[in-house]
């Protein structure tokens, strides 16, 4: 059974916008827990597959695709995001200041 916190992680991932993208430490503070980045990364691993949720729109505070692009799914997360109009530098760095979300907080729905 996922955590409360689980829960709120996946209700706040759901609200990327198609094209942005958001970091694990931006989620666990939007959640009031910045200090709580990877808790998020074991939320995003840990999330059911019928949830259906975008997980590839999360990424690393420096820009990057924290999977591994040869074992664990880094190259379709690419390939999801660039079929979204992301576009991923030849240094594997994404513009954050061009395709981070950068909600409103008014129109986040906080779980």
């Amino acid at each position: 059974m996922a955590s409360g916190f689980f829960q709120q992680v996946w209700r706040l991932v759901g609200q990327i916008p198609k094209g942005r993208v958001a970091s694990y430490g931006q989620i666990a503070a939007l959640l009031g827990n910045p200090r709580a980045a990877r808790t998020v990364g074991w939320a995003m691993h840990s999330c059911p597959a019928e949830l259906d949720l975008p997980w590839h729109r999360v990424i690393n505070s420096k820009g990057k695709i924290s999977l591994d692009a040869d074992y664990a799914g880094g190259d379709l997360q690419q390939q999801l995001l660039e079929a979204e109009g992301v576009q991923i530098g030849y240094n594997g760095v994404i513009d954050m200041q061009k395709y981070g979300w950068q909600p409103l907080p008014d129109k986040v729905v906080l779980p």
